[in-house]
């Protein structure tokens, strides 16, 4: 049998040692005034367990509550369980750079075809969306409504973009929603950003295990950068161009993931799919994860403990005599 709470355990038996020192060390008031024989002979028998009785019971529960905190259990090798599915999280790059227009209509809208086209094939897995740019931002919580999904992401439009790419803050947000979860799943939607932006997000990647799987939106020739009044954006009395970065995806590839550059149709779309389904350790439909097989014990000694405490807290009556008893006592 072993413990998962031991610290909390062993923390709780020291007021509990505490607390039965002082009540067994402590007598009443009338025990202060009368010797114990004298008691003994002026008490009046009542019904019920005697003091130091309800003490014993009422620690034996005490201590068994503890035992039951300590979370016992016995460790039975490993179990298969079946997952509805998996948890992706889907990350929706809204940088200024996608206004550029060497896709149809715009960077941005050509995205959100192929995000909608990705999530067709997502099967009963839950999905949150985030969008990312210089900040993080949650356009949707996990879940498997494929409608409201698709809604959600029509609702993104150009007003929303904004600066550059913050790579290292979308690693920190992925790294926490995806904390304790069985699979690590990034999807990127981008056009890749800068590889200075991409060092940060790639050393995270590596150290929290996630499978990066990136969409890849834009080409290697690119296009002048467009403000929000469709003009295009000089530095230095320069155009400035943006164009498709490919390093995103070399992160995916290392990382156990892979990526596709998008293109017109909807075989690439397919193609990520399968190989999301390929390198993950189980079989998309099949889900099964491995787990240790516990049996729990706490509830044992915390039933043991309610019907101490019962008893401790309410009277057992003693057998009262009968009146020929009594009467035989008077006669003698």
């Amino acid at each position: 049998m072993s413990f998962e709470n031991i610290p909390l355990m062993f923390l709780l038996l020291i007021p509990f040692i505490i607390f039965v020192f002082l009540v067994l060390t402590n007598k009443d008031g009338i025990e202060r005034v009368f010797p114990k024989e004298t008691l003994e002979r002026i008490k009046v028998e009542g019904s019920g367990l005697s003091l130091r009785a309800r003490n014993i019971i009422f620690f034996i529960a005490i201590f068994l509550m503890i035992i039951a905190i300590g979370h016992p259990y016995i460790l039975k090798g490993e179990k298969e369980i079946e997952l509805s599915g998996l948890e992706n999280i889907i990350a929706f790059d809204i940088s200024a750079s996608m206004r550029t227009k060497d896709r149809y209509p715009n960077r941005l809208e050509f995205a959100k075809t192929k995000t909608k086209e990705l999530l067709s094939n997502l099967i009963d897995d839950e999905v949150m969306i985030l969008a990312f740019s210089k900040d993080v931002y949650l356009v949707s919580p996990m879940t498997k409504d494929e409608d409201t999904l698709k809604e959600v992401i029509d609702g993104i439009n150009s007003y929303y973009l904004q600066g550059a790419t913050n790579f290292t803050l979308l690693a920190n947000v992925a790294k926490e929603k995806l904390k304790n979860k069985p699979q690590k799943i990034l999807i990127v939607v981008s056009d890749g950003g800068a590889n200075e932006d991409l060092k940060e997000f790639e050393k995270i990647i590596k150290q929290e295990k996630i499978k990066l799987y990136a969409i890849l939106v834009g080409t290697k020739e690119g296009a002048p950068i467009l403000d929000n009044k469709g003009k295009a954006i000089l530095k230095n009395e320069k155009i400035v161009v943006s164009k498709l970065n490919e390093k995103l995806g070399k992160i995916a590839k290392e990382s156990g993931g892979d990526y596709i550059i998008a293109d017109y149709g909807k075989d690439d779309i397919d193609e990520l799919s399968k190989k999301i389904d390929n390198n993950i350790a189980y079989i998309r439909g099949k889900k099964v994860l491995k787990v240790q097989n516990k049996v729990e014990l706490f509830y044992y000694p915390l039933l043991l403990a309610a019907i101490l405490l019962l008893i401790a807290f309410s009277s057992i009556p003693k057998r009262k005599p009968k009146f020929s008893e009594v009467s035989k006592r008077g006669d003698s």
